[in-house]
């Protein structure tokens, strides 16, 4: 039986059709809540530039009780946001996570402190009270503190460590001296609390030399060597970094956009531009790819610990160009 000229086109459009709605899904689990520190991501989402690459791209928030590597380690994200610490500590300790791109080239991490609790320059920590996150993000305070050759314990020639939530009111309450904030998030907090930049004093990682890589795409080691997962993953780089580039040059369109994606409701229209504007210069800079010299400088931040370092062994395979080379092309 002959089919018809019309058939075969309407079969073959029906095909194509068919493979037009086939877009690989991937799953990126994110650090923290949704805001600005996650726009591009939202920003490539919302303007077409995943669907662009044919992939469908579910975007899951983080939160105080979501741990990424976990995540990652469980199957539930194909590729995570993680700081550098956290990945190689989890890399060292079994999970082969690999580091696929690197958004972020500064560090936003710095530790925030009260000049009328007497904490002037780095020699007043001695004896003081610092509030320190942890879940992973203990990693560079400690590396520093051994750096500094001031113990954790307490004791009257260290620091007193406080397990700090995610707010800043020890340094409003007086419960510490110090507390750890982003440049972007808590340290604004602070300042929208009451205090004014005078009255502070901060410390950025960056300017102490302790900076470590935060905010990078990490997928597991056993699923970068199926190609299939890594053209996805090339995809998705080439698409992340587009939506990067664009919240950078449009700060205030891109923190609208995160604000369209935010369930609870939470965050607020002058918090999120703000936002935007202190990520934009964590961003710029970085075209994905990882610098070397930047995770060797992390890495041996992390290992000069003295008798306990972060991590205990240079790390092998933490990290690949083999995806931002070809999605950067």
């Amino acid at each position: 039986m002959k089919l018809s000229t019309t058939s075969l086109t309407a079969a073959a459009l029906s095909l194509l059709g068919s493979a037009a709605l086939a877009a690989d899904d991937v799953t990126l689990q994110l650090k923290w809540v949704t805001q600005s520190q996650f726009a591009g991501y939202y920003v490539a989402l919302e303007n077409g530039f995943y669907s662009d690459e044919d992939l469908n791209v579910t975007i899951k928030p983080g939160g105080p009780d979501i741990a990424p590597t976990q995540v990652l380690a469980g199957g539930g994200a194909d590729v995570t946001v993680e700081w550098m610490p956290a990945a190689l500590a989890a890399r060292e300790k079994g999970l082969p996570m690999v580091n696929i791109a690197q958004p972020f080239k500064s560090s936003g991490m710095m530790l925030t402190c009260r000049k009328d609790a007497g904490v002037a320059t780095t020699d007043d920590f001695a004896g003081k009270t610092l509030g320190v996150w942890f879940f992973g993000n203990e990693f560079p305070f400690l590396s520093w503190m051994s750096q500094l050759e001031l113990g954790t314990d307490g004791g009257d020639a260290g620091v007193e460590v406080l397990k700090q939530g995610f707010n800043v009111d020890p340094i409003l309450n007086g419960q510490a001296a110090c507390v750890s904030t982003m440049t972007y998030n808590e340290y604004w907090q602070v300042i929208d609390a009451g205090l004014t930049p005078d009255d502070l004093t901060t410390f950025k990682y960056e300017d102490q030399g302790v900076a470590t890589l935060e905010d990078g795409l990490y997928a597991l080691e056993e699923n970068l060597a199926d190609p299939a997962f890594e053209d996805k993953m090339v995809r998705f780089v080439r698409a992340s970094m587009k939506g990067w580039k664009w919240a950078e040059e449009n700060p205030e369109d891109a923190a609208m956009i995160v604000l369209e994606y935010d369930e609870t409701g939470a965050q607020t229209e002058e918090h999120q531009v703000r936002m935007m504007g202190e990520i934009a210069k964590l961003t710029a800079g970085s075209n994905g790819a990882l610098d070397p010299a930047d995770y060797e400088r992390t890495v041996a931040s992390l290992m000069s610990g003295g008798s306990d370092p972060v991590i205990t062994a240079t790390p092998e395979g933490a990290w690949t160009h083999a995806i931002t080379d070809k999605a950067l092309k």
